[in-house]
């Protein structure tokens, strides 16, 4: 996963957070529901990156044994 893909996820997750937090400080449940759902599709997209980076890692692996 590259660097500025990390630092967006990062930053979306945060901000999740940080919305979460308002609706829950100010009783707004819309606010509080965005705020998950924020955090929610950061930590997915986290996800599939870690896949993609194992894949990754497998295939660079799966080459060196083949050179050999």
């Amino acid at each position: 996963m590259g660097l500025g893909d990390k630092v967006r996820n990062k930053a979306q997750e945060m901000g999740g957070k940080a919305k979460e937090a308002t609706g829950n400080a100010t009783d707004n449940e819309d606010l509080q529901r965005e705020g998950h759902a924020d955090q929610a599709q950061a930590n997915a997209k986290q996800a599939g990156e870690k896949v993609k980076d194992t894949v990754g890692d497998v295939r660079d692996r799966m080459d060196d044994e083949r050179d050999r």
